[in-house]
């Protein structure tokens, strides 16, 4: 079974599949890292994932956009929603410290999620949304993104990417849920 999912490799969404294996005990399962929700169900729609997983709302940054824009342009069931309890963290490169940082990035519902912080702490910060929390993990890691940024991305992006934690647990809210939901092709 192959499960694509709207994020890159260590995203919410990869957490997420991993959960929903588990719960579902489901042998012989890939995770697809597919980005963004388009590309989720235009792989469920075609038949070349078996499911998709991607967020739908977040109990503080409200609906993703995203997801609700790709949901009206295809066709697909669904089989399930749930939530996970989700914590951001401001990653960095190694050895970078706070009063090298001038601009910050992630997903715009990551952004949301920590809007506060970000005013509090960061008020002179350039923020810019990103495709996609760990894609931006990943690319700070890879030099596409200046050494003088920070990205808020999942825990697990400072293990994958070789990043640090400069600061935990960044979001708003200390409960702060995303609901997902598992897609499937629509059986004619």
């Amino acid at each position: 079974m192959k499960i694509g999912i709207m994020g890159a490799k260590g995203s919410f969404s990869e957490k997420a599949a991993e959960d929903y294996i588990a719960q579902q005990f489901i042998d012989n399962c890939s995770i697809v890292p597919l980005v963004s929700a388009e590309n989720v169900l235009s792989e469920v729609e075609s038949g070349t994932i078996d499911k998709g997983i991607f967020p739908i709302e977040n109990s503080n940054g409200g609906v993703v956009l995203e997801a609700v824009h790709a949901m009206a342009k295809h066709r697909f069931a669904i089989e399930r929603l749930f939530e996970i309890d989700v914590h951001h963290m401001l990653l960095v490169l190694p050895g970078s410290t706070a009063s090298r940082i001038d601009t910050i990035t992630s997903h715009d519902q990551a952004l949301k999620q920590c809007r506060m912080y970000l005013k509090r702490a960061w008020p002179d910060a350039d923020i810019e949304p990103y495709a996609d929390t760990a894609k931006a993990a990943e690319d700070l890691s890879r030099g596409v993104l200046s050494d003088s940024t920070a990205v808020i991305a999942p825990r697990r992006c400072a293990e994958i990417y070789g990043l640090e934690i400069l600061e935990e647990s960044i979001q708003d809210l200390k409960f702060n849920y995303t609901s997902f939901v598992v897609a499937t092709r629509l059986e004619e």
